[in-house]
């Protein structure tokens, strides 16, 4: 079985937790998530089964789109809700919907985050979870990422009795975004402590929410698990084609080196195709030899 399951990752269940249940569920060992959700956000997690876990690295540095809710009032050690409170402040009548839309272009494109305590980066060979749970401090390396937009999906805030004032944002970005530091930053930009009181995911590279199945579906469901995959060639649909005759489909089946096509090609990687159009592999520009190509991913042998 070869594939790509658009799994819908329920609250409670780890990344994990979803490859172990693919594998009982399909008897198969090959099995690999592409992108880890904490056990508390539910949303898109794409589940690679068999060949496909060949493409997971790609899956997994694809953009991602997120649905979540900002809270102004209090910071928390974790940055989201779980966590103990760190800072409170009353949040002010005064501060209006306008306010928040004149924020939020502020933080697309590139912009520099410092990961939170309660993360799984790794400083000097340890988690920084790990360093939180036992109160230490460590200085955090901060990293880069790409915001490509930030729509705000409120149209009122909404002010709660303990003084808090939430809204929602939906967020499209690159891999490695802490949108629990995302939220806190707009706290700080509007001068308000915040945290991330709820999140979703509901794109990861080509699969939606739309798409998704869920846990209870695939327990409860007549149809087979290989009803719901996505076949490799549609994971990677943003990749240009490269149709091969015979004499090339044989030489690509074995791996080979070859000339930079004529035909013009806007990506790299990109697929090569038979002329059935059975997808044999990805191919990439020799990174040292500027006239020749070479393997990426094999599909086929």
């Amino acid at each position: 079985m070869d594939g790509i399951l658009p799994l819908w990752k329920p609250k409670g269940m780890t990344s994990h937790d979803c490859v172990y249940f693919v594998r009982r569920l399909t008897n198969t060992k090959k099995v690999g998530h592409t992108g880890t959700l904490d056990p508390e956000v539910e949303g898109v997690l794409p589940i690679c089964i068999g060949q496909a876990t060949k493409i997971s690295s790609i899956i997994m540095d694809s953009k991602k789109v997120y649905e979540a809710e900002v809270c102004l009032g209090f910071s928390t050690e974790t940055e989201d809700r779980e966590g103990a409170i760190v800072e409170k402040k009353l949040v002010d009548s005064t501060l209006t919907l306008d306010n928040v839309k004149k924020i939020l272009p502020n933080f697309i494109g590139e912009i520099e985050q410092v990961p939170p305590m309660y993360s799984a980066v790794k400083v000097k060979g340890k988690k920084l979870y790990e360093y939180a749970r036992e109160g230490k401090q460590v200085e955090r390396p901060s990293r880069f990422v790409t915001i490509h937009a930030i729509d705000l999906l409120s149209d009122e805030l909404k002010r709660h009795d303990d003084g808090t004032v939430t809204f929602s944002i939906r967020i499209s970005c690159s891999k490695g975004t802490y949108i629990r530091t995302l939220c806190v930053d707009i706290g700080k930009a509007l001068d308000y402590p915040a945290h991330m009181s709820h999140l979703i995911r509901t794109e990861s590279g080509s699969f939606t929410q739309e798409q998704a199945v869920s846990v209870e579906e695939l327990k409860n469901s007549s149809e087979q698990v290989h009803d719901y995959l996505k076949n490799l060639d549609y994971a990677l649909s943003k990749y240009d084609v490269w149709t091969v005759n015979e004499q090339d489909e044989e030489r690509i089946r074995h791996g080979s080196v070859l000339p930079i096509p004529e035909e013009e090609l806007h990506t790299n990687p990109f697929r090569v195709k038979t002329n059935t159009g059975v997808l044999l592999a990805l191919y990439q520009l020799h990174p040292s030899k500027t006239d020749v190509i070479k393997p990426f991913k094999m599909f086929t042998t």
